[in-house]
């Protein structure tokens, strides 16, 4: 049985085909489009699904979308009807494509997919829920989705057990938590639904100066961790904006201007809301252990990509075992709601396991063979050479140990925000200037911006603070005391980014400002080539820790095909290109012509 899901028209549109009960392929259109959280409806990823299985959309037998557009909309009018008449212009903004396109679900998906199956609707959190629970290890867990909102839905806590999942209580819109965190972000200047993650980097550069005046007047926060939001203070409702003059006044003046300067006030309003945020998720975490008495605890929804509120809820929430759906948000959605209707609708059976999971380490997007990638160098005139990958794995760590920035391309993309070592820039943890180097001349973003460690998983607890797999970089872990090499009141002594000076630790590229890392563990059996890279360039360092990055740069989505890693690569200062068994030397390159409007498109300059 072949059931395909969908979401798609908010953020992130995906696809995801599940052949009797395996997870067989997933990706996000903006990997196919170019265009990073892609919204539109994904047919360059269904596309890819049916390719990769060898279906026909007439081989489906279900096709399920991730949420009830109805609903959805049901909400949207009573929010503007209960505003009016404030909130006409947003409602004009938004009615025509509600009434010309995202009514019209099913007629779009037949239309689209010449498909004349049946066509199913699960509820936003259910598809998170089952995302979070269905491809977990766990035959019996807890299950906790926060994000910005669904239909109705911004929180809600239930139980799994084997192929069925409950959901017991819920919170409805507007009190949200992912929206309260989307305001900060807005309000200090950077992207909603795509610049939450620069706050939550940007937060250990501040103090949490704000975190009472959040408490006070913006989130009433209950011990048990429900809460409702004082909407004096946001503009969300029904206007363009997140938030409105009373939220500006209580903080001391406008939003930041985006690309402006930082300052510290920006970097503790940012401290401050991430504090809050965990305050919140350990609170729930806390109440749904106390309701279920469960051992297990699974997270979805886009709050659950806030990973270092996940590494408090290991380390201090009250479940002995945790697992994260690595495609929290929105894209995610596609696959819980293709699971939904394998294991809930249908009736179908569910096997928990000893070790791993259903998730296929995230890696469910499309790959290249040599055969593919040579035909594309020699298209472009590239140099390169190929070699087998015992000498492929020897001269790449060689060249990391070297400080060099190496753009690595292998088997099957990711699924879900983060490049997992299949689409990744590499680089040497141990280097004092790499941070900076790979932030200004690769990735073009932010200097504050920290980089996520790699780490072979027999070695995890040697460097950080945690004893368990990560294999998602879901989870932020402290280093260990014995690698750092500045004592807390030493650091404590500089200030806002000038905290970047400091070389912080016996892997400085990896150490954020207050010691912590973004971890992701990798093992022989999940991670491949990728664990062999860094099983040799420990064996050659003693350091079983590099820095692995998104093979992308700001603005743009990470990487699928190789013609998109090759103009990444000729775009940016990397020194080599690893595609496959063929490695490319940056010097050696023919000249590269480009549009030259590409840095205007996405925004860097």
């Amino acid at each position: 049985m072949n059931i395909l899901g969908i979401s798609c028209f908010y953020h992130d549109s995906a696809a995801c085909l599940v052949c009797d009960g395996d997870i067989v392929a997933a990706a996000q259109e903006e990997r196919f489009t170019r265009i990073k959280h892609d919204h539109a409806f994904p047919s360059q990823a269904i596309n890819y699904c049916l390719r990769q299985a060898g279906l026909e959309a007439s081989d489906l037998d279900y096709v399920v979308f991730y949420e009830k557009p109805f609903v959805k909309f049901e909400r949207i009018l009573e929010t503007y009807l209960s505003y009016a008449p404030l909130g006409l212009r947003s409602f004009l903004m938004a009615m025509p494509a509600w009434i010309k396109q995202k009514l019209w679900i099913p007629d779009l998906i037949r239309k689209e997919l010449s498909y004349e199956g049946e066509i199913l609707f699960t509820e936003h959190h259910q598809s998170h829920a089952a995302a979070a629970f269905f491809p977990s290890p766990f035959k019996q867990a807890a299950i906790l989705t926060m994000d910005g909102v669904g239909e109705w839905t911004t929180t809600s806590w239930g139980v799994g057990q084997d192929n069925q999942i409950q959901l017991n209580a819920e919170i409805h819109f507007p009190h949200s938590l992912g929206l309260l965190y989307s305001a900060f972000t807005y309000y200090t200047g950077f992207r909603v639904n795509s610049g939450e993650y620069k706050v939550m980097g940007l937060a250990p550069y501040g103090e949490p100066t704000y975190v009472q005046t959040i408490l006070d007047h913006l989130i009433d926060l209950k011990e048990d961790g429900s809460f409702r939001l004082n909407m004096d203070y946001f503009n969300y409702g029904a206007g363009l904006t997140m938030t409105n003059r009373k939220f500006h006044r209580l903080f001391g003046g406008p939003p930041r201007q985006p690309e402006s300067p930082l300052t510290q006030r920006d970097m503790d309003l940012a401290r401050s809301i991430q504090d809050v945020t965990e305050l919140a998720m350990l609170r729930c975490t806390r109440h749904v252990h106390g309701q279920t008495g469960l051992d297990n605890l699974c997270l979805a929804g886009g709050v659950a990509l806030n990973c270092v509120g996940n590494g408090r809820i290991l380390r201090e929430g009250p479940f002995k075992h945790l697992w994260i759906q690595p495609a929290a948000g929105d894209a995610g959605g596609a696959l819980g709601a293709a699971l939904f209707a394998w294991h809930q609708i249908l009736g179908n059976g569910r096997t928990a396991l000893k070790k791993g999971d259903h998730q296929k380490a995230s890696l469910l997007g499309p790959e290249f063979s040599d055969e593919e990638i040579k035909a594309y160098l020699e298209s472009v005139g590239a140099v390169y050479e190929q070699k087998t990958e015992a000498k492929l794995i020897e001269k790449v760590a060689d060249l990391i140990a070297a400080e060099q920035v190496i753009g690595w391309f292998q088997g099957r993309m990711e699924f879900g925000p983060r490049a997992l070592g299949n689409r990744s820039i590499i680089g040497d943890a141990r280097s004092p200037e790499m941070q900076s180097r790979m932030n200004l001349k690769i990735k073009f973003r932010e200097s504050f911006r920290p980089f996520a460690p790699a780490v072979l998983e027999e070695n995890v607890a040697d460097y950080f603070d945690m004893e368990v797999a990560s294999p998602y970089m879901l989870l932020v872990a402290p280093l260990r005391q014995d690698k750092r090499k500045i004592a807390a009141a030493e650091n404590a002594g500089a200030w806002g980014l000038d905290k970047l000076k400091q070389v912080r630790s016996e892997v400085p590229a990896i150490t954020h400002v207050d010691y912590s890392a973004r971890v992701q563990t990798i093992s022989a059996a999940e991670h491949g080539r990728f664990y062999k890279l860094v099983k040799k360039f420990a064996q050659k360092t003693g350091c079983p820790v590099i820095i692995n990055t998104s093979y992308n740069v700001r603005g743009e989505p990470i990487i699928c095909t190789p013609e998109d890693a090759y103009r990444c690569f000729m775009r940016t200062e990397m020194d080599y290109l690893v595609l496959g068994t063929f490695i490319l030397d940056k010097k050696t390159q023919p000249a590269y012509t480009d549009s030259g409007d590409w840095r205007k498109e996405y925004a860097l300059d």
